[in-house]
Order: structure tokens, then sequence, then C-alpha cells
């Protein structure tokens, strides 16, 4: 099973993504967790990326979600390929070769846990950016790709608040069971 949690930065993704990795390993799960690769990438991000540095990103992203898939029962993903992909669109524009990409590995994930801007949330860290007109266009292509890829409804959630990490855990961990037995029916 493979859990997403995405949207822009600074809203409180990396918070849900470790609640939602204790609750499952207290729930007897094998979980690995991935973290952000844009904190890892070599190469100029935020409003200074290039293209080399978005590139390297998506594909580092899908290596390690591999990497993970094949060593542990539950991969949760602090972002997806679909939200790494709006910062290269904010900048260089959609690929068709791209969308194509991100659209099939989309298809990958078990669910996507969507989760809202938060106002405060966004702090300096010396990684992301604190421009709040950048943070809400990435939120918003991320919206606007979650429908012109046509990513199933069925596999989104749409958090209410960040804030409330205990109510959203104990929602996804809800719909675990119904995930799981979806999985198995694919494969």
């Amino acid at each position: 099973m493979k859990i997403a949690v995405i949207g822009t930065h600074g809203c409180g993704k990396t918070s849900l993504a470790f609640g939602l990795c204790t609750q499952l390993q207290q729930r007897g799960k094998a979980v690995e967790l991935i973290v952000e690769m844009a904190r890892r990438c070599p190469f100029p991000i935020n409003e200074a990326t290039s293209e080399l540095g978005q590139m390297w990103i998506l594909h580092a992203h899908i290596l390690a979600e591999m990497e993970a898939a094949a060593r542990s029962e539950v991969v949760i993903c602090d972002r997806s390929v679909l939200d790494n992909y709006a910062y290269f669109c904010h900048k260089f524009g959609r690929r068709d070769h791209l969308d194509g990409m991100v659209r099939v590995w989309t298809d990958t994930y078990d669910l996507l846990v969507k989760v809202p801007i938060v106002e405060d949330w966004l702090i300096e860290d010396g990684v992301r950016s604190i421009d709040r007109g950048f943070q809400r266009s990435i939120d918003g292509l991320v919206e606007e790709l979650l429908d012109a890829l046509e990513i199933g409804q069925h596999r989104l959630l749409r958090t209410g608040s960040p804030a409330a990490v205990t109510d959203i855990l104990t929602e996804v961990t809800s719909r675990l069971p119904k995930l799981n037995a979806l999985g198995a029916a694919a494969r």
C-alpha cells in the first residue's frame, strides 16, 4: 500500500506523514517514509529552480518509492510525483511526456491526501521559500493538475485542516482495510 501526502510547501504535509507512519506502526504495519526530495537536491530549488533540478527531484522521488515498496508493507510519501511536478510546471510549464509519466505514476498510489494551506505554518527553515504568492501558486497548480490529469477521486482525500492531524489520521486509517482490499484486487 502506498499513501502520498500532497500539497504546497509549508502546509503540514511532513507532520501529517510522520504522524501517519507512527499510527500505522502502532497498528503493526511495516512502514517506510519517503521524505521530500527537494531537501536533498544538489541543484537550485524553489523560485530559482532549473529543469535539471526538477527532473532530479521527480526521478529521485520515483526511485525512492520503488526501493521503499520493495522493503515495506506500507509506504508513506511526504509529497508525490504530482506535487513535485507542480513546481516544474510553475517555472517551465507542462510537458506532454511528463504529464503522461505523472499520470501513470500517480495511479500507483492507493491514496492521495491533499493538505490545504495554513497561513501561519510557512516558516523560514533555510530550504523552502517563504513567499506566500509562490506557495499559493503551487497549491493552485496541484489542484489544476489533479483535475487536468484526471486523478481518480476515489483515491483522493481532501483534508479540512492539517492542524487537526488526529482527525485526519483517524479518517485515513479508517480507509486502510478497504485500501488493502482494493490493492489486493488490482494485483
